[in-house]
């Protein structure tokens, strides 16, 4: 048995697509397990410099759960630089006017920065509803576990 650590070349992953249905899994849960997909860690030969991930559709996004009182006190806060540009959105008024962007960020956030995470987000497709454009790519199902139910 080799003992050498094997590394991925640039340019050598051939890219995968996963689809992920979001419907009552908890955010937090849904996100850390995509954005482990999306950089490629899931991987016996995941190389930290190189973009060994798959791509990932989420539908559903709009089903999505929040536990405890994570709705009315969570904010997601946007300043566009300008004074009074400050601004604030609590994740129930996100959850309902626009999942899509509750979903992206909970899993964008979980990524590095820099050029490597910008390829990274690239790959993320998200969804409101049960529909996706992306059935040419033929994504595989990815299983969300969670350790409890959401309420």
């Amino acid at each position: 048995m080799p003992r050498q650590t094997t590394f991925i070349k640039p340019g050598s992953n051939r890219l995968t697509w996963r689809h992920v249905d979001a419907s009552g899994k908890v955010l937090g849960r849904l996100a850390t397990q995509v954005a482990t997909v999306l950089m490629g860690k899931h991987r016996p030969d995941y190389t930290p410099n190189v973009d060994c991930g798959e791509a990932v559709v989420v539908t559903n996004a709009a089903e999505v759960a929040l536990t405890g009182r994570k709705a009315e006190q969570k904010t997601l806060r946007k300043w566009s630089g300008y004074p009074g540009g400050l601004r604030v959105r609590t994740y129930k008024t996100l959850l309902q006017n626009d999942p899509v962007v509750l979903v992206e960020e909970a899993i964008i956030r979980m990524l590095p920065r820099g050029p490597l995470g910008s390829k990274m987000r690239r790959r993320l497709r998200v969804f409101a509803g049960g529909e996706h454009t992306h059935t040419a790519q033929q994504p595989k199902a990815l299983v969300v576990k969670s350790r409890r139910t959401a309420r």
